[in-house]
């Protein structure tokens, strides 16, 4: 039976661990080829390897604008075309109070969270367009929405992020091309690092989320990713989806000890 996905090639930044392994693991199965982007060679190679011959590996620092146009490029060299764009990945950031972040904190977060997907959008429309079929699907953050503490940075892009999807879409969706946002609340590689660092949160998280839970990568995240990326997602689009088990309806009930 064919897949959703069936001859379609994606390409999946930060797709060597959490919510991008997830994402490219789902693609494949539904039978697209899938570049991984990532930065960690390691990972990356890793990830690749798991796909199988339906993967390549390219490192990619989604914070340059000249790699983002390359990784387009190398996925329409590989495979003839680019028809789904997950713009995934995120450089890390340190968490302390609005006063205390640098304009080097700033620009990083920036870079990476928001004007590379920008790139990378821009550099796959002229293909998606040629084809009348494109599906870009942006991971944004309750962070942003919520404004939550610590993260000015990540928030500032993301929301950033969020704006420029919701334009995307408008301008692009006479050509056949969608931009939708996912909102993640995912035990990915990303929140256990925060746990980590903020164990007084570990509690709190799962008791804060109206289904008692924070979701799995595999099973919550990516078949909406899928979804997005999918014919059935056709008439949807400038939507930001918040698969999160309800935890944008009241907000988070967290805030991190910040002194």
């Amino acid at each position: 039976m064919p897949g959703q996905l069936d001859g379609r090639v994606a390409v999946v930044t930060g797709a060597g661990a959490g919510i991008g392994r997830s994402i490219a693991r789902a693609f494949v199965a539904e039978g697209a080829r899938v570049l991984v982007a990532e930065l960690n060679p390691t990972l990356g190679q890793e990830a690749a390897d798991e796909l199988g011959d339906d993967a390549a590996f390219r490192t990619v620092d989604v914070g340059v604008k000249e790699e983002n146009e390359a990784m387009i490029a190398d996925a329409v060299d590989r495979w003839g075309t680019i028809d789904i764009l997950v713009n995934n990945a995120w450089g890390g950031g340190e968490i302390s109070r609005v006063e205390r972040k640098t304009p080097a904190q700033m620009a990083h977060g920036m870079n990476v969270g928001f004007y590379g997907p920008l790139w990378a959008m821009n550099a796959a429309h002229a293909t998606m367009r040629a084809n009348g079929y494109g599906r870009i699907v942006n991971l944004c953050s309750l962070n942003g929405v919520n404004a939550h503490m610590g993260t000015l940075e990540y928030n500032t892009a993301k929301e950033a992020l969020r704006a420029a999807t919701r334009t995307a879409a408008r301008e692009w969706a006479p050509t056949g091309i969608t931009a939708n946002v996912i909102c993640p609340a995912a035990k990915s590689a990303a929140f256990a690092a925060v746990m980590g660092e903020h164990p007084e949160l570990v509690a709190v998280a799962d008791a804060s989320n109206p289904m008692g839970r924070i979701g799995d990568c595999d099973t919550d995240i990516a078949p909406v990713a899928v979804f997005l990326a999918s014919e059935g997602s056709r008439y949807l689009t400038g939507n930001t989806l918040f698969v999160d088990g309800g935890s944008h309806i009241n907000g988070a009930a967290w805030a991190p000890d910040l002194d």
